[in-house]
Parts: C-alpha cells; sequence; structure tokens
C-alpha cells in the first residue's frame, strides 16, 4: 500500500498494512497565504500579515505571538473596527505553489495545505490571551463580529487554494484548550465559534479536501460537536483526554491522531524499553475501536535519541498489530 492508500484504509475501517501517524501520507504545498505568515526562527519579532508580533526561538517547537497591551493590534474591543486591517488575498502569486502541487504523486501521498492560526487563535493574537478570554464573556458580539471576518478570510483563502492547487486535504490549526481544559466555556464556544468554524469546515469540503483540525489539547467536552462540524480527523489527540471514552461516545465517527504521551517520552534519563511500552500502550489501548493513528501529537520528539526509538517502534509494533488483529 501506498501511504495514502494506507491511512485511507484505516479511515474506511479496512485492512492496513500498518497503523501509524496520519501526517507522513501528507505532502505540503507551501502556498502563498501560509508562506506570507511564515516566522524566522531567529529569535526576533517580526508582524505577520495580520500585525501581529511573534517570535520564534531556535529549537522551541513554534512561533509564539508577543502580545502586550502596547503591540496588540485590538487595544480597544469597542473600537475594533478602527483597529483591525484585514490583509488582502487579491494580491498573492500562486504559481510556485501550483507548480509544487503539480509535481506531487497524489497515488502516494495527499497533497495538502496548512491553514494555521485558526478562529480562536486568531482572536488571542490580535488583543492577547487575558483580553480575548475576557471580551468573549464581557464582548461576545464584538468578537462574533471580529471572528466573522476572520471566518470570511479562511473560506475565501480555501477556495483560492482550491482554485490553483485543488489540495485533497486541509490540516487546520486551533488549538481550542490546554492540557487540562478548554479555553472558553463550551457554551461560549458553541455560540460564537462552532457556527463559524462549521462554514469553514464545509468550505473546504465543497472544494474536495479532506479536514484535519490540529488541536493538541482537551477537546473532550465538544467531540460531539466536532463532529456535526464534519471535522474528518482530529489530529494531535493527547491522551489527557479520555481517548477510549471519546471513541465510544462519537460512535467511532471521529477519526483521531496521537494517543502518545510525547511530553513523557521526549525527556532525558528514559530507558529504550520505557519509550517503547508507551507507543505499545497507546496501539494496545486505542487501536482495537478503528480510525486512529498513533502518533506523538506533534508527530515528533526533539531529542533524537527518543525519537529514533520512537518511530522504530511505532514502524514494527504498528505493522505486527496490524497483522495480530485483522479485521474481519
Amino acid at each position: 500500500m501506498t501511504p495514502r492508500e494506507n491511512v485511507m484504509a484505516v479511515f474506511n475501517r479496512q485492512q492496513p498494512e500498518y497503523y501509524g501517524d496520519f501526517m507522513p501520507a501528507l505532502d505540503f504545498v507551501l502556498d502563498p497565504v501560509f508562506m506570507r505568515d511564515r516566522i524566522p526562527q531567529d529569535g526576533r519579532e517580526h508582524r505577520d500579515s495580520w500585525g501581529t508580533l511573534f517570535r520564534f526561538d531556535p529549537g522551541s517547537p513554534g512561533a509564539h505571538p508577543v502580545v502586550n497591551n502596547s503591540n496588540a493590534v485590538i487595544r480597544d474591543i469597542t473600537k475594533w473596527k478602527e483597529q483591525l486591517n484585514v490583509p488582502t488575498l487579491s494580491d498573492l502569486d500562486w504559481s510556485g505553489a501550483a507548480e509544487q502541487a503539480k509535481r506531487i504523486d497524489r497515488s502516494e501521498k495527499f497533497c495538502a495545505i496548512f491553514s494555521t492560526r485558526g478562529l480562536f487563535e486568531r482572536s488571542h493574537h490580535l488583543m492577547g490571551m487575558e483580553e480575548a478570554l475576557t471580551n468573549y464573556l464581557e464582548y461576545p458580539e464584538e468578537m462574533a463580529d471580529i471572528l466573522r471576518i476572520v471566518a470570511d478570510y479562511k473560506n475565501e483563502s480555501i477556495k483560492l487554494a482550491a482554485k490553483y492547487i485543488k489540495p485533497d486535504a486541509i490540516v487546520y490549526h486551533d488549538d481550542w484548550g490546554y492540557k487540562k481544559n478548554l479555553f472558553l466555556p463550551p457554551r461560549i464556544w458553541r455560540e460564537i465559534i462552532k457556527p463559524l468554524h462549521t462554514e469553514i469546515v464545509k468550505t473546504a469540503h465543497e472544494c474536495g479536501m479532506m479536514f484535519v483540525h490540529h488541536a493538541d489539547c482537551i477537546c473532550e467536552p465538544i467531540v460531539l460537536d466536532m463532529v456535526e462540524m464534519g471535522i474528518d480527523v482530529w489530529q494531535g489527540v493527547i491522551p489527557q483526554n479520555d481517548i477510549v471514552k471519546i471513541q465510544q461516545v462519537t460512535e467511532g465517527k471521529l477519526a483521531m491522531n496521537g494517543g502518545i504521551d510525547g511530553p513523557a517520552i521526549d525527556i532525558e534519563n528514559i530507558t529504550e524499553e520505557e519509550i517503547r511500552a508507551e507507543v505499545r500502550r497507546a496501539i494496545d489501548t486505542y487501536c482495537p475501536a478503528g480510525r486512529f493513528y498513533p502518533s506523538i501529537p506533534i508527530s515528533r520528539c526533539f531529542r533524537k535519541w527518543n525519537h529514533d526509538i520512537y518511530l522504530d517502534e511505532l514502524n514494527s509494533y504498528g505493522r505486527e498489530w496490524a497483522r495480530r488483529n485483522p479485521i474481519s
């Protein structure tokens, strides 16, 4: 099987050759929307196209917003219309991305795009986390109006990607929580974010894309909503979620990618057997329900020795488990 065929076998509850990470089956096109907001990994502060300051320190997992009262894009929620400038999408050059997409063997892998900084993330990038959380509670109408604009931007960028490169999949980033809970009360999330995110998922589907939602955090209280929104794969599932319970309550309607406790095995003074045991635990615990792609939620360890052992065990035990547990 090709990587694409194998992940679709898992997705469709057919017999795969192995159980493993969903992400290696994706070949990403670096489209101009994504590239315009890519932050150099130089430890310096850079503004993205929306005006948010970010810093990407060498060796860190990714770029982080550096937002305070003096540099925030939206400093007064009651004056957001005067302070928010939405970047244009009409002047982007898609020719390089189109050429890159042509070189992808779609029988081997999915042609995919990233869509980073989703609705919730964009909201706190524009005004800071504390202000955003407060404004969701005290100024819900204003926050909904801001996110309406962000959603329109997302929908238009997806349509442009479909026009120029015709991706098979979109990996959309929006962390709705942290390791212990959601950032917002479910009621607020459902009232403001869910309807707009549902539109974005629908747009991607109408454009022929599988919707892969990255959220390496707690999403357990809203997993039925994720099913209702039409999310195809939840990528980044951390084991602090009760994954077995989620598989039961969603009745297998939400394919998931993750489950291996990356921070627990990406440490010094850990044995090889402990790393391998964590990989086997996740496969043994979550794969029986089907439609599960075992992996570290961010797909890698940062320590090479740890990563090599993790990857070796995932590849070997993922194949062994598939052989020993055939789908009838």
